[in-house]
Formats: structure tokens, sequence, C-alpha cells
């Protein structure tokens, strides 16, 4: 087993508080209606939206390889703007991967925000993720950020 992790840090022009609200509050409402091709639903599992809730989200078919990744939320910290979760089934665990968490984290940049992205893992043999490998799991967030930024940007007053 080997334990690694990788980050990526994003400018956002929208300010950290509406990332928040939207992306990590909303997003089980919010996701869905911005990437409907990709995100059939999210379902709360278990819990009440804090920390040890456990949430699910359903792909459509333009997802061959996943139906589903359910995660569980461990650091729900809005006065910093940190979101850490766990993936506890689905999504890639199984084959290369054992376990893997994600932690996003936002801070006031100029007029909007930098976002940064840390993935960590724990393979199920003795190498690290490829750059191709780490590149298919951050994919899903990237396009998740990407739609959000858009619809906050096409829609200035919302989640203000």
């Amino acid at each position: 087993m080997v334990a690694g992790s990788f980050t990526q840090e994003i400018e956002s022009p929208i300010a950290p508080a509406r990332l928040w609200k939207a992306g990590i509050l909303d997003a089980d409402v919010l996701l869905p209606k911005l990437l409907p091709e990709v995100i059939a639903s999210v379902d709360i599992i278990e819990g009440d939206g804090g920390v040890g809730t456990i949430k699910q989200c359903n792909f459509t078919p333009a997802v061959p390889d996943q139906k589903f990744v359910k995660d569980r939320t461990d650091v729900l910290d809005g006065e910093n703007f940190v979101f850490k979760y766990t993936v506890v089934d689905g999504g890639f665990l199984g084959s290369r991967i054992s376990s893997y968490s994600f932690e996003f984290s936002f801070t006031v940049s100029g007029a909007g925000s930098k976002g940064k992205l840390t993935l960590s893992y724990e393979t199920a043999d003795e190498t690290p993720l490829s750059e191709e490998e780490v590149g298919k799991i951050i994919f899903g967030s990237d396009a998740m950020i990407k739609a959000l930024e858009g619809y906050l940007l096409a829609n200035p007053d919302a989640y203000v």
C-alpha cells in the first residue's frame, strides 16, 4: 500500500462565501441541475448535512465505469471555508485504490477567491497513482467547479 496526495489550486472570480454556499452547502440540489447529463441525483443516506453525513451521488449512464459514489463529510468549516470528505463506497474504490478523500478550501484572492483541492489516497498495491489516474479522479471535481462558477457568474444575485 502506498499513501499519496495531489493538490491543485484554481483562481476564481467568485467570492469564497458564494462558492461555499452554492458548491458545498447546496450542492445536493444545485449540482444535478447544473450537470444533468452526468449527475442523476444526490441523496442524503444518513445524517443532517453536517459532519458525519453520508451522501450518495448517482451518475447517469454518461459515466460508464461508475454508477455512484458515496461519501462521508469529515470537516465542514464555514468560517474558514474548508470542506473535507472521504469516499466510503463506489467511485474509484476497489481497483487500485483502497481509500481516498478530498479537501476543498477557499480563501479570498482579490475580488474573487483561490480554491485548493487536495486528493489524499492509499493504493491497494505498492505503486503510487500515475498522473493519468489522478486526472481521472479529479476530473469530476474540476467539471463541477467550472459548472458552479459559470452558474454563479450568470446569476450574480444567487447565493449572496
